[in-house]
């Protein structure tokens, strides 16, 4: 049953992979565009390097946009680290890769790491994309490498506690009918 497991488990990564033309960086360090933060109150311990923001969060870089009840950021010699979000829930939005679309995530909890590459959703997670339909307890998506990986959770009364996807086809083409109906093939 393990093995079995663990072989869904890495058909629904590369599945999730070729499917999810995501972004490149959730929050790009090389970007020359300034990430903007608005909120309700803000706390900065600049000798940590942490930042604080409460009550109806908004972070903005170009088209990447994230809102939230708090969010944290960390910053090092580098520049910005990691963010960590949460709400109910927080909301992650970004254009596709190809510019046709948009990334819409909602999780309980997002987090950003800069030192690996990962957008992890936590927590009621789910991602929709061009009519694509990721859902799941976690799911993490490594910026570089373009993978998904999802996880489950535990059953309950509103939940199957299973991943959920619906994948919509590449492409989709009419045909008319003679009585003027289309069919999709």
């Amino acid at each position: 049953m393990k093995l079995a497991n663990n072989r869904l488990r890495t058909l629904l990564a590369i599945t999730l992979a070729l499917t999810l033309t995501g972004p490149v960086a959730a929050f790009s360090l090389d970007s020359d565009l300034p990430i903007n933060v608005s909120a309700d109150s803000a706390r900065l311990d600049d000798a940590k390097g942490i930042a604080t923001y409460t009550g109806d969060v908004e972070l903005i870089q170009g088209r990447t946009r994230l809102t939230a009840d708090r969010v944290v950021l960390y910053r090092d010699v580098d520049g910005l680290s990691r963010v960590e979000a949460s709400g109910k829930p927080a909301r992650y939005q970004q254009p596709t890769r190809n510019g046709e679309g948009e990334t819409d995530a909602r999780a309980l909890n997002i987090t950003w790491s800069a030192a690996e590459n990962l957008l992890t959703f936590e927590r009621d997670a789910i991602i929709e994309q061009n009519g694509n339909l990721f859902r799941g307890d976690v799911i993490h998506y490594d910026t570089v490498r373009r993978v998904v990986t999802a996880e489950g959770g535990t059953k309950t009364e509103t939940g199957s506690g299973r991943v959920e996807m619906v994948i919509q086809p590449r492409s989709t083409r009419s045909i008319q009918g003679s009585d003027g109906s289309s069919e999709s093939q």
